[in-house]
């Protein structure tokens, strides 16, 4: 692979472009300092169990259990089982708001701004994310992530691994799917990307789930792995 054949970079957003567990744990912590009396509750595994319904929530829309609905929808309805699960009292509306919009206040890792500053001189970048649209706004403007347009599951009401999500934007430039790259440190979404015709790019957070959180697998053949952003754009030439 050229890199002169790719015209757009596509990233994952939760993991592999942002810190999601570290954001969700400190707004927790904010929280309980706020409100007091909350207990001694394990904020890292509040957020490890509010990521483990991610996926079966999205399921649950894709084989039509439920109508279409978007992330923050999904993070709600996820955080009411969460907080019976950890016997946290009632929380007001606006607690409750605070929490799903953790999601929308999450860092990116230390690498990212400057990669993505980089690769956008040569290549369109945009996220493909699960993430809704004022999600993925909102984050990008308080994270400085200099993205060239928003694509989210939300403009098809599609999760990845659907195709529809990984061809949003080939058919909106009118490229190649093999002109685009999805990086990503999920295999599995990689594998969704590859069935849909897109080249891969295999980026590792060893972090995602903390300091004792297992790596990250490396399955599959991509047709690149790079530690980070910074190195990616290197091996892209940008």
């Amino acid at each position: 692979m050229a890199p002169a054949e790719i015209k757009a970079l596509l990233f994952d957003v939760f993991g592999t472009t942002v810190d999601w567990r570290s954001g969700v744990i400190r707004a927790g912590e904010e929280l309980g300092r706020r409100r007091g009396a909350l207990g001694e509750v394990d904020w890292g595994a509040f957020a490890d169990a509010w990521r483990a319904e991610y996926r079966p929530s999205m399921e649950r829309v894709m084989r039509g259990e439920v109508p279409w609905t978007n992330l923050d929808g999904l993070h709600r309805a996820s955080l009411e089982v969460l907080l019976r699960r950890f016997g946290l009292p009632e929380l007001s509306g606006e607690e409750r708001d605070f929490l799903v919009t953790a999601w929308h206040r999450l860092d990116p890792w230390p690498d990212v701004v400057e990669g993505l500053r980089r690769l956008r001189r040569r290549y369109i970048v945009a996220p493909l994310s699960n993430g809704n649209v004022a999600l993925l706004t909102n984050m990008a403007r308080r994270a400085g992530l200099p993205w060239d347009l928003i694509l989210s599951a939300e403009w098809v009401r599609r999760y990845k691994p659907d195709p529809a999500t990984y061809l949003l934007l080939p058919e909106l430039f009118s490229f190649d799917p093999g002109q685009v790259m999805m990086v990503a440190a999920h295999p599995d979404d990689l594998r969704g990307a590859m069935r849909a015709g897109l080249r891969t790019a295999f980026v590792p957070r060893p972090l995602e789930f903390g300091p004792g959180g297992a790596p990250p697998p490396r399955e599959g053949a991509f047709d690149l792995v790079a530690r980070d952003f910074t190195e990616l754009a290197g091996r892209l030439g940008a």
